[in-house]
């Protein structure tokens, strides 16, 4: 995806941190080690109908009592809201909409839900309420123009802060709703344009609010506090140079911030910044990417995660001791939920969600007594199994400049032979400012069953290896990062497996571009491309894209008129005669951030040419697809579209079936 830089930044170092506690990065991997594993029970026969009719579940919240854990789930096919006990059982489903819903969050008393849902994927959000006893719905804010994001209670259950943007502008300020007198009071106003208002975190005593101000560049940020009764805000962060941080929660005594910043190191890491004197006390010193969660109800302990090369792993952080230990969790993407806390509200027990590369994700409980944990929700589907599925290897190969070690996951078919003969697909992630994780993989996982081999690099630019990497595409969109790209392809080729002449490339919205920019700048190297809601023409995206990214893209390209040639080499759309592979594009009806016009430029301009391109728009969606019909619907047509032009070599398949 296209992120909107929603980033974090840092504060005054006054305290040492601790040394590196964390793996140490890997060396390079030589590509005969990565092998095919053989498997003689595997079943060849996955669908993709089955595969994403296997349940997504997220967004979760304790319930005031720790009975019911309120979730969003596709079980319908629509994103909607689901309750489920906490000790497990039947889910029920909670709202029916054909829209998307998100971001539940339980009012105090227990009388209400807040959460958002826009209509067909325009990101024009509302807040509505529902009753989790009635079922009742009321929406809260009913401003079609205006996107309000982020529903946060007071303690007292009175008022529900959130940031709010109107669709013409590119930044998002804090509002608070008082729900008795139901009128609404600004508590941030006149912000800069390339500058946005953040994740509102209430103090336990409702006098105050934490808030994160994002820079449009997405190399500096700041923690703010506001007060409720004044709307005047206090800088927290005062620091020279850019640094990131923001604010994850605020300790039970209302003195201490809980912030995940890079200023302490260059990585991200987790400190505890003291309101009353700004001062940062560092948690962590690692050099991995650690992020910060919550404080339990009593201020004893508090969560943070360890996202290392990919995997990440939730630690338990006893603040008396300052000990930290790792909860006992298979690999992948371990992260506490919940809402405004992971804990229940007596503390007894830790809401998470477990995504590997073998099962989709679901919610859990660990309980801090014994060590626990209990599976909440099920999101597997009959005849979708585990052990069909595919363990990525974590692979690491050195960038064409030498400047970088780039980390990929590589996913290998079972029982195929090392003989030169198979399809590869590298698999480009979106954001720039994201990065690929050992997570479920539904299409990466059907590609791998039909006898596709996939590596997803983690490029330049990514997320997750520091403050140097991630901001080494900056003014360089395009250029260093693709040249990581095309080294994904020479390094697969090298396992003895790949056919050279059956490399694909594929990615979504920022990896759109990247497909685009690989089909148009190193044309020869690839048999097809799948652009998935790309952007083609910087000039036209940053004329009609979401005013947050216009902002994020001057900030991060520069001056269109200044930087006029960057412009256009890096705009793909200016290259189109050199494509000479096969494209099938996805776009969304009403995506905001990489509008349909994007796709359909290219479309248009290979037509005029006689070239081979075959293109999908779904009207009732936005940046990327929300509806299960439409998952399917697209992932068929791009496995099918593949499979004819780039068959496995054990496929029979050929253009003319």
């Amino acid at each position: 995806m296209r992120t909107f830089a929603l980033f974090a930044i840092v504060v005054l170092m006054s305290s040492v941190a601790q040394p590196q506690t964390l793996p140490a990065p890997q060396a390079i991997t030589d590509p005969k080690q990565i092998t095919s594993k053989p498997n003689a029970q595997v079943e060849k026969n996955l669908s993709i109908e089955k595969l994403y009719m296997t349940r997504q579940v997220g967004g979760p919240d304790w319930s005031p009592d720790g009975k019911t854990i309120a979730f969003v789930s596709n079980l319908s096919g629509r994103n909607n809201l689901w309750l489920v006990p906490s000790e497990g059982g039947w889910p029920m489903q909670l709202t029916v909409s054909d829209q998307r819903q998100t971001s539940p969050a339980w009012s105090p008393d227990g009388k209400w839900i807040a959460y958002m849902s826009d209509y067909d994927g325009d990101e024009q959000w509302d807040i509505f309420f529902v009753s989790p006893k009635t079922g009742q719905v009321v929406n809260a804010t009913k401003t079609r123009e205006i996107a309000e994001v982020s529903p946060a209670w007071s303690p007292d259950g009175r008022y529900l802060a959130y940031m709010v943007k109107p669709k013409t502008s590119s930044v998002f300020e804090i509002d608070m709703y008082d729900t008795l007198m139901r009128e609404v009071k600004h508590l941030t106003t006149g912000t800069a344009k390339d500058r946005m208002n953040v994740a509102p975190i209430w103090s336990k005593d409702g006098r105050f609010i934490i808030y994160t101000q994002e820079q449009a560049k997405g190399t500096d940020s700041n923690v703010f506090l506001v007060d409720v009764a004044s709307a005047q805000s206090t800088l927290l962060t005062p620091h020279d140079g850019e640094r990131l941080h923001s604010a994850n929660d605020v300790s039970p005594d209302g003195k201490q911030v809980l912030i995940t910043s890079n200023a302490a190191n260059g990585y991200q890491n987790v400190g505890l910044l003291d309101i009353p004197t700004k001062k940062i006390r560092w948690l962590t010193q690692d050099k991995w990417e650690v992020s910060g969660g919550s404080f339990s109800p009593d201020g004893r302990h508090l969560t943070y995660t360890a996202n290392v090369d990919g995997n990440t792993d939730i630690y338990l952080y006893e603040l008396a001791t300052g000990k930290a230990r790792a909860l006992p969790l298979p690999k992948g993407l371990n992260e506490p939920a919940g809402g405004a806390s992971a804990f229940s509200r007596d503390g007894a027990r830790l809401l998470y969600s477990h995504n590997g590369p073998t099962a989709p994700g679901d919610l859990w409980t660990y309980t801090l007594v014994d060590g626990n944990s209990r599976q909440v929700t099920h999101a597997l589907v009959g005849g979708v199994r585990s052990q069909d599925m595919v363990e990525p290897y974590l692979v690491h190969y050195p960038s064409n400049d030498g400047k970088w070690t780039i980390s990929a996951f590589v996913y290998v078919p079972y029982n195929l032979p090392r003989n030169g003969q198979h399809p590869a697909i590298v698999y480009v992630h979106g954001g720039p400012t994201a990065q690929t994780l050992n997570i479920f993989a539904r299409f990466v996982q059907y590609m791998a069953n039909q006898g596709y081999i996939v590596i997803a690099p983690n490029y330049r630019g990514s997320t997750g290896y520091g403050k140097e990497f991630q901001q080494a595409n900056l003014f360089d969109m395009g250029g260093g990062d693709l040249q990581d790209v095309l080294a994904a392809a020479d390094w697969i080729k090298q396992t003895g497996y790949v056919d050279a002449k059956k490399l694909i490339l594929m990615g979504g919205s920022y990896g759109g571009y990247m497909t685009m920019m690989g089909v148009t700048k190193a044309p020869d190297l690839w048999a097809a491309g799948v652009p998935i809601v790309p952007f083609v023409n910087w000039f036209t995206e940053i004329q009609n894209e979401d005013p947050v990214l216009q902002q994020s893209d001057l900030a991060t390209m520069g001056d269109p008129e200044k930087n006029k040639a960057l412009y256009e080499d890096r705009s793909p759309i200016n290259f189109v005669d050199q494509i000479k592979a096969p494209l099938y594009l996805l776009a969304g009806g009403n995506d905001p951030r990489c509008p349909k016009t994007e796709a359909q430029q290219v479309v248009d301009a290979i037509k005029k040419r006689g070239g081979v391109v075959e293109y999908k728009v779904y009207e009732n969606e936005g940046h990327g697809f929300a509806r299960v019909e439409n998952q399917i619907d697209a992932y068929k047509r791009v496995a099918d579209f593949l499979k004819a032009h780039v068959p496995p070599a054990d496929c029979n398949c050929s253009l003319n079936e």
